[in-house]
């Protein structure tokens, strides 16, 4: 088959949480895929199955649902090209990997664990030798066939070349040149029968019809490994995209690559913070992709309509939660009042349980100011129960309050509030904007003491009249009572 239509795929291997790292790999291959008509494909690749986590292959997919990132084929819905799961496709690698014996391109390997860990030492100088000394490279045919037969535990190993370079062209960083003394006789298949990772990558790529591969730029170094194998197969070498690293900043100002130290590295983390799954996409889209027009914000269907290859970056990334939170206030502003009610509705919840009130004035006072959902509880904590507070919060400079005429506003305001019947923002705002103008003071000299005996906080969201509405008749007045208590004490 010629690879005509763009194919790439997102292969995670089901070890735990879902970092910031693999979700932007896994958006920048969707992105290539669709901006170009192409196939997103999910692969779980389960090789390393000391390392598997229950429940990992749930959150994948559940990831991928929540920031819309819908696959083409995958082991949940099938493909041409399956089994998607790498455990199942175990029978496919070895013949493979026998055949590059034959080829004199891989050799069986029959060194201990015992030996293999002894050549990892402490030398005099200090530093340490490593890496496989290629001992089992050499062994005469009757000797591997006499260990075969004996049942000797074995691997199959990669014949690499020792003398030379490898380059390769990266869609991102360009001609890369490695030296082949640096690349180990790596593992193709494990004494368990399990490919390794880097193997099955390959043969799977490659029965996949894989025509973009994509991943961090940590992989550039072993590049070569993987084109070694397609050229000892005769296969054509997919078109490789290497992504810039994600990095943090630290306590003085330097940065490193991004880690738990920094803040929360993962998406389902990022969510319990109250970030939106809308925002973190578009924010690690901009992680080492620049669009050609000047502008930050964009639905998951506007950056596939203006992402290109071309537009990635070679420089690292730092991951700044600040404008983060940025992103996330931006997209709450931008959403309907239903909508942002819908989202804000467990926060409600969890300070009023089921009591209801009135969410469309809450969330017409909290929606301007919100940058993430969690902040709301704390934000509305004084809604639920009147905190304690002291009476010199009624002198207000600016709203030419003291303790004297405060108590007059309260007796007044009280007055007021009693005779309304039709309790909303509009008629409250008439009436108490009325009665300022009747008294012959300023908005602020009768709305302060009001909002300070209501609310028992010297900031709030909302002013005086939608804290009212949202508390109703009855607990708006004794609040109002109970602030006059204070001031007569």
């Amino acid at each position: 088959m010629q690879k005509t239509t763009v194919r790439t795929r997102f292969a995670p291997s089901p070890t735990g949480f879902m970092h910031v790292g693999n979700l932007r790999t896994a958006l920048y291959e969707y992105l290539i895929a669709k901006s170009l008509r192409g196939t997103f494909v999910l692969r779980i690749e389960d090789t390393d199955q000391e390392r598997l986590v229950e429940g990992a292959v749930d959150v994948i997919y559940n990831t991928l649902n929540k920031v819309g990132l819908k696959h083409d084929e995958g082991p949940d819905i099938g493909g041409e090209y399956g089994p998607y799961i790498q455990s199942e496709r175990k029978d496919i690698y070895k013949p493979y990997a026998e055949q590059l014996v034959k080829d004199g391109k891989a050799y069986y390997c029959f060194c201990t664990k015992e030996r293999l860990e002894s050549l990892h030492k402490e030398n005099e100088d200090g530093t340490f030798s490593g890496g496989y000394d290629r001992h089992c490279r050499n062994l005469s045919k009757e000797e591997v066939d006499r260990l075969l037969k004996s049942g000797t535990p074995y691997v199959i190993r990669q014949r690499m070349p020792i003398e030379g370079s490898t380059s390769f062209n990266d869609a991102v960083y360009g001609e890369i040149t490695i030296e082949n003394k640096e690349l180990e006789d790596q593992i193709l298949i494990k004494s368990d029968g399990y490919p390794t990772y880097n193997f099955a990558n390959v043969i799977d790529d490659h029965l996949m019809h894989i025509t973009h591969v994509v991943r961090g730029c940590e992989y550039l170094t072993s590049t070569p490994k993987y084109n070694l194998l397609y050229e000892a197969f005769g296969w054509e070498v997919p078109t490789y995209v290497h992504l810039p690293l994600i990095m943090g900043k630290n306590e003085d100002g330097s940065i490193s690559k991004l880690s738990k130290r920094h803040g929360s590295t993962g998406f389902e983390d990022l969510i319990k913070e109250g970030y939106l799954p809308q925002t973190i996409v578009n924010y690690i889209a901009l992680l080492g992709w620049c669009p050609k027009e000047n502008r930050e914000l964009f639905t998951l269907h506007e950056l596939v309509e203006n992402f290109s290859i071309d537009g990635i970056s070679k420089s690292p990334a730092v991951f700044d939660y600040d404008k983060l939170t940025w992103f996330n206030g931006e997209y709450i502003r931008s959403m309907s009042q239903e909508e942002f009610i819908s989202y804000a509705m467990p926060h409600f919840k969890q300070v009023f349980g089921e009591k209801v009130v009135n969410y469309e004035v809450l969330a017409s006072i909290l929606q301007p100011r919100v940058t993430k959902f969690t902040q709301i509880p704390e934000m509305i904590e004084f809604l639920k129960e009147l905190p304690e507070y002291s009476k010199e919060l009624f002198v207000n400079k600016k709203s030419k309050t003291n303790l004297e005429n405060s108590v007059v506003m309260l007796e007044k305001a009280i007055e007021e509030l009693q005779k309304i019947d039709n309790w909303t923002v509009e008629v409250l705002h008439d009436d108490l904007i009325g009665l300022a103008q009747k008294l012959e003071v300023k908005n602020g000299t009768l709305l302060w003491p009001v909002r300070i005996a209501a609310a028992g906080m010297k900031v709030t969201p909302g002013g005086a009249m939608e804290i009212l509405a949202i508390l109703g008749k009855q607990e708006s007045i004794r609040r109002l009572q109970l602030g006059l208590k204070k001031l007569q004490a």
